[in-house]
């Protein structure tokens, strides 16, 4: 099958990302003898600086780590709302839902806490060589991608009247940039330096300066500068008012990243891991229960049943995430039978031979299923989703997408990494100028409405998209793999697992597949909408398979052939003792490397 790359194959490791310089770094990494969680941060921390449109040191990470030895760890980099964050206190302020944009929306930022506890408890490198990479890009630029120029481009006029601390950073001279310039962040290098520098001089071990840097960013002066800004300045969001952060020094101080054991299940003597119901990912799992292998491998990659399919399984599993996933601290989270074989064998009935235009949530043990009432999109609303090129994220100059990162690494002993960070992106909210970076949005993906599992409250973690994937066989990782996309991520990636495993196809001509999702459930994203019935496919799948789709009653949108989905993956072929790599070619800019 023609390819648009070549997957890529070696004995020594390999690093894919969605930005080029990232996922060099990573490699260099591995080539200095660090391992895959050495080299998964510096691609993280890298991608921070990269990609400040997608993600950002105030942002998130969950994280997914596979031994050889059969230990399967999830990192939960998502940090919580304030405490003071509450249903009667946004309503209030006349507020119907939480803002997409601007300091209400932000939580703690819980990448950096979740990077560095991976890397004191797996990792072999220092503080300062694992920052070393991102404070360099930092300090002495790196070339602007066409679609950070964009982003700025939309928001420019937000940045200029009103969000004046952003505008000092992403235009520079008061100008636009162009593609390929040099962007540089002085105050995040200066932020980065310090929090190694400080680190430095509370001890000199290795494991105890990671600690040390934790106790700094949510402690010290990061988490000072945080709260004190956004609490003494009110900015305009995404409600066309200002408001200010309602955070206090203990929201931060109180947080610590959690580690612990991934959701998993078997399929095809594999064993696929996910993060817990917190994150999105079981709907990953909640499909394969759906789904049946024969089947799927008798209609054929990319065929109308292919997609059928697939598809109507993806409704009954997000139907499921929008009635049942949440905090696990908040919420009982029937999660083991949201998986079992009894509960989706029921499920699995409902799949027809047409289109449901339905949302059908379950009830796992005899449980009603509690869902908060949606709107049916606009047509306006439906443009800025129906590609799934970002999380929507809407400001008062118009809708404007945020976005993803992803990363996956493995090492010469099989240690292999898979991560997702997000949030924090430059369209988030105003640059913090002491730390040159903004918060994220998360806390938009919590309901002000009372009942709901996803239902805000204070210390509360959002239900986020963010969703690795790792696969074992017999206890050793051999796959991990993810994209950028929102509420896409769990279709996207499903789908190039499939192709992959059921398919029989090789990584890249898995990603390089024409791909598609579906809408007909509530976004994650304000203004939390959803279109019944619709179906955005790739317009490689064909025009005979297109008709087809409709006439199962799929309301299809066509795109551009080469616009859905940024997967990127590594793998382990334990048989040959070689490792496999690749990357979409979607958005020109992810890259795996290897050797």
């Amino acid at each position: 099958m023609f390819t648009t790359r070549p997957e890529l194959s070696g004995t020594f490791g390999m690093v894919a990302s969605t930005h080029w310089i990232a996922s060099a770094v990573g490699m260099s990494v591995l080539e200095a003898g660090g391992n895959a969680v050495d080299a998964a941060a510096a691609t993280g921390f890298v991608l921070q600086i990269v990609e400040p449109h997608l993600n950002g040191p105030g942002g998130e990470v969950p994280i997914i780590v596979g031994s050889p030895s059969g230990e399967v760890e999830v990192y939960a980099g998502q940090g919580w709302t304030p405490a003071a964050a509450t249903i009667d206190a946004y309503r209030a302020m006349g507020l119907e839902q939480v803002p997409g944009s601007g300091l209400l929306a932000a939580v703690v930022p819980g990448a950096f806490g979740a990077w560095t506890l991976l890397l004191e408890r797996r990792g072999s490198m220092s503080l300062r060589s694992v920052l070393a990479p991102a404070i360099g890009y930092a300090r002495r630029g790196f070339p602007l991608l066409p679609r950070v120029v964009d982003t700025i481009r939309i928001v420019e006029a937000l940045f200029r009247d009103h969000w004046h601390t952003s505008a000092a950073q992403y235009l520079p001279g008061g100008e636009l940039p162009v593609a390929g310039q040099l962007m540089r962040n002085e105050a995040l290098a200066a932020c980065y330096e310090r929090i190694v520098d400080e680190a430095e001089r509370r001890t000199s071990s290795r494991e105890g300066q990671f600690e040390a840097a934790r106790d700094i960013f949510y402690s010290g002066f990061v988490a000072q500068e945080i709260v004190e800004w956004s609490t003494a300045n009110a900015v305009i969001d995404s409600s066309g008012a200002a408001h200010h952060a309602l955070f206090e020094p203990a929201d931060f101080s109180q947080w610590r990243p959690e580690v612990e054991p991934s959701a998993q299940r078997d399929f095809l003597g594999l064993g696929v891991h996910k993060t817990g119901p917190w994150g999105q990912g079981p709907v990953f799992l909640q499909q394969l229960a759906l789904l049946d292998p024969g089947a799927l491998a008798a209609a054929g990659v990319g065929t109308a049943e292919w997609v059928h399919r697939i598809t109507e399984a993806a409704k009954l599993a997000f139907a499921d995430r929008e009635a049942w996933y949440a905090d696990p601290a908040f919420v009982d989270v029937p999660l083991d039978a949201l998986l079992s074989e009894e509960y989706n064998s029921a499920r699995r009935r409902l799949i027809g031979e047409t289109a449901s235009f339905e949302l059908r949530p379950g009830s796992p043990q005899g449980r009603p299923p509690v869902i908060a009432q949606v709107s049916v999109a606009s047509e306006a609303s439906e443009a800025v989703s129906a590609t799934g090129t970002g999380e929507p994220t809407n400001f008062e100059s118009g809708a404007v997408r945020g976005d993803t990162c992803h990363l996956d690494v493995v090492d010469s002993t099989g240690l292999m990494v898979s991560a997702t960070p997000s949030g924090g992106w430059l369209q988030s909210s105003p640059v913090i100028p002491a730390l040159g970076f903004p918060l994220g949005s998360r806390a938009q993906m919590l309901w002000l409405e009372d009942g709901l599992p996803g239902s805000l409250a204070g210390r509360k973690r959002p239900r986020t998209t963010l969703s690795p994937t790792l696969v074992t066989r017999d206890g050793r990782p051999v796959l991990a793999c993810g994209t950028p996309g929102g509420d896409q991520q769990d279709q996207w990636t499903l789908q190039f697992f499939l192709a992959h495993t059921v398919g029989g196809l090789d990584l890249q001509a898995a990603i390089d597949a024409a791909t598609f999702h579906n809408l007909s459930f509530p976004g994650s994203f304000e203004p939390r909408t959803w279109v019944p019935g619709r179906l955005v496919v790739e317009s490689r799948l064909g025009p005979d398979v297109i008709a087809e789709l409709r006439a199962r009653g799929h309301d299809v949108e066509v795109v551009d052939g080469w616009a859905l989905g940024r997967v990127t993956a590594v793998a382990h072929d334990l048989e040959t003792a070689t490792f496999r790599a690749a990357a979409s070619p979607r958005s020109m800019q992810a890259y795996a490397v290897g050797r």
